[in-house]
C-alpha cells in the first residue's frame, strides 16, 4: 500500500500526529493518506492505565509553571508546547464531544474519569478525518530511499559525462534496511522514501515517516523501543535510557535473598520482607522528603508518598525516582529521608512529645501498662496507626532495655528518639522497579538531532519523531500526556 503519510505508533503522540497531519492537509485542501500502524490489538493501550485508568490527559498550568515540572527538554519542547497548549488539548476533546474536568492541581480529565473515552475520542476523530488505522500490524524494519539533489553546476557536469545523466535529479542513493543492523547513509539528500516492512510479509510505502512508539515502559502495552533501535541505525544518537516515574525500593523492603539476584533493578514481584509487609499500604499526606546522593541532600520536596508492594510511590516518590535512578545507574548512593512532622521544629516537637508522655503516664487506662504498650500509646497519638509497627521496626532505639541485676531489667522510652526519627526517617535506597511498571522512560532520541519547531529530525528529511520516543521526560499529573499531545500535534502540521 502508499500512504503519504505513515505513523508508526498508536498511542497519545501517534493518534495525535495523525489526526493534525490528515486534518491539516483537509484544511488546506490537499488531502493526504495517512496510515497509523499499531502492533497491539487496539490503539492506545498505555492510555488506558494512565491515572489508575482515569486518564489524567493535561495538566493547565502556564508555561512558566509547567515547564518547571518537565525534567528533560524543557527548551526544546517550548515551541511545540505553544502550537498547542492545555487549552487547546481540552477544546479538541470537548469539540469532540468528551467533557472534561479540571482538579486540584491543574489535572485536566475525561468527566467520566474513564481512559477509554479518551481513547475512543482519538480513535474516532482520526478515523473522521480519513485517517486509516491498522491494528496487528508490528513493524519489521524500515527501508530509506533518499533522493539526491544536485547543485546546477555539478548536474551540468554529470551531463556531458554520458547518457542518461539529465535525470541524475531523481537519482536514487543506497538503500538501508534499517532494522538495526545497517549504517545510515550520508546526510545531505533532498528527500525520502519510506518502505515499512511489517513482521508478516507485508510493506508500506509513504513519502513522510513519523515514529511514535514511544519508551520501554510498561512493555506489555507495546512499548519494547522498537523506535530506539531504528533511530539508532538511521544515524540518530539514543541518549541513556532509564526507567522515570518509578517505585524506589528502600533497603529491607524486599526479602533479601530475591533483593539480592537483582543489582538496582528489583521487579515488582520480588516479594516483601516482614519490615515491607507492615509498610505496604501506608499512605503519608503533607509530608517533607529529602533526596540524598552521596550524602548530600540534592531535593527538598513537600507532599505525599505511598508505600506499596513495588516500594515508595506517590507524587513526591515518582517526582524524586528520576534523580535517584539515574544516580543508583551511575553507582551513586542514594537515600531519602522523611519529615513526618514538617510544620514543627525538632526542639518544639522533643517538648510536645515530653509532655503527650506525661500524660498517658497520669491517665488511668495507662496504670498498669508496661513500657512498651505505652510507648504504642505515645505513637498512637503521633501517627497513623498502620505506621506504628514499621515505624518501631525501623526505630529500635526509641526502647532501650536497661539490666540492673540477672532478674532485673527496665525498660526505658528514649521520647528524644522519637523525636529525632519523626523529623529524619532515613530509607537507603536499594534500587528501583523497573520498565514492567515505571511509568515513563527518561532518555531517547536525542533532541539536539531534531527541529524544535517542526519535529523533523536534521538527518533524514521526511522523518519525524514525537512523544516519549524522543528525550522528553516530566512529572506525574498530565504533563508526560501534554507532551506527547503537542509533539504529535506538531510533527503532523510539519509532515503536510
Amino acid at each position: 500500500m502508499k500512504y503519504d503519510v505513515i505513523v508508526i505508533g498508536g498511542g497519545a503522540s501517534g493518534l495525535m500526529a495523525a489526526y493534525s497531519a490528515a486534518s491539516h492537509a483537509a484544511a488546506a485542501g490537499n488531502p493526504l493518506r495517512v496510515c497509523v500502524l499499531e502492533k497491539m490489538p487496539r490503539p492506545g493501550r498505555k492510555i488506558m492505565i494512565t491515572g489508575k485508568g482515569r486518564c489524567n490527559f493535561t495538566n493547565v498550568k502556564d508555561w512558566s509553571a509547567f515547564s518547571a515540572h518537565i525534567r528533560a527538554g524543557a527548551q526544546f519542547v517550548r515551541p511545540a508546547w505553544r502550537s498547542f497548549p492545555p487549552e487547546r488539548v481540552i477544546e479538541f476533546f470537548e469539540s469532540a464531544g468528551m467533557p472534561t474536568v479540571v482538579e486540584r492541581g491543574d489535572r485536566a480529565f475525561p468527566a467520566s474519569y474513564h481512559s477509554t473515552d479518551v481513547v475512543d475520542t482519538l480513535v474516532r476523530e482520526c478515523l473522521g478525518v480519513g485517517v486509516i488505522i491498522q491494528t496487528e500490524a508490528e513493524v519489521a524494519g524500515v527501508e530509506i530511499s533518499r533522493l539526491a539533489s544536485l547543485a546546477r553546476n555539478d548536474r551540468a557536469e554529470a551531463a556531458g559525462a554520458g547518457e542518461g545523466s539529465s535525470d541524475l535529479e531523481n537519482a536514487i542513493l543506497p538503500k538501508h534496511f534499517c532494522n538495526g543492523s545497517e549504517s545510515p547513509s550520508p546526510a545531505g539528500a533532498a528527500s525520502s522514501n519510506f518502505t515499512i516492512h511489517l513482521s508478516d510479509g507485508t510493506t508500506h510505502n509513504a513519502k513522510k515517516l513519523i515514529i511514535a512508539t514511544g519508551g520501554l515502559s510498561y512493555p506489555g502495552t507495546g512499548s519494547t523501543g522498537d523506535g530506539f533501535t531504528w533511530a539508532k541505525a538511521i544515524g540518530h544518537t539514543v541518549t541513556p535510557l532509564f526507567p522515570s516515574l518509578t517505585a524506589l525500593v528502600p533497603k529491607g523492603y524486599k526479602t533479601e535473598a530475591s533483593a539480592a539476584q537483582f543489582k538496582h533493578h528489583i521487579p515488582r514481584e520480588t516479594p516483601l520482607s516482614e519490615y515491607g509487609t507492615q509498610l505496604c499500604g501506608v499512605s503519608l499526606k503533607n509530608i517533607g522528603v529529602n533526596l540524598l546522593i552521596q550524602g548530600t541532600v540534592t531535593d527538598e520536596e513537600f507532599g505525599d508518598i505511598d508505600f506499596t508492594d513495588g516500594g515508595i510511590e506517590g507524587p513526591i516518590g515518582f517526582q524524586l525516582s528520576r534523580k535517584a535512578v539515574k544516580a543508583m545507574v551511575n553507582g551513586s548512593k542514594v537515600a531519602m529521608t522523611l519529615d513526618l512532622k514538617p510544620g514543627v521544629p525538632l526542639t518544639d516537637l522533643t517538648v510536645r512529645i515530653k509532655e503527650l508522655w506525661e500524660e498517658i503516664g497520669r491517665d488511668r487506662r495507662s496504670q498498669h501498662m508496661r513500657e512498651k504498650e505505652r510507648c504504642r500509646v505515645l505513637l498512637g497519638k503521633l501517627l497513623p496507626r498502620e505506621l506504628i509497627p514499621g515505624f518501631i521496626s525501623a526505630h529500635p532505639e526509641i526502647i532501650t532495655l536497661e539490666r540492673r541485676g540477672r532478674a532485673d531489667t527496665k525498660v526505658w522510652v528514649n521520647l528524644v528518639s522519637i523525636a529525632k526519627a519523626l523529623k529524619e526517617w532515613r530509607f537507603d535506597l536499594e534500587g528501583f522497579v523497573g520498565w514492567e511498571r515505571a511509568v515513563v522512560t527518561a532518555g531517547g532520541v536525542s533532541t539536539d538531532e531534531i527541529v524544535p519547531k517542526t519535529m523533523a529530525s536534521r538527518l533524514v528529511p521526511g522523518l519525524c519523531f514525537c512523544g516519549e520516543a524522543l528525550d522528553l521526560d516530566a512529572d506525574t499529573g498530565g504533563y508526560n500526556l501534554q507532551l506527547a499531545f503537542c509533539t504529535g500535534w506538531l510533527a503532523g502540521q510539519s509532515v503536510v
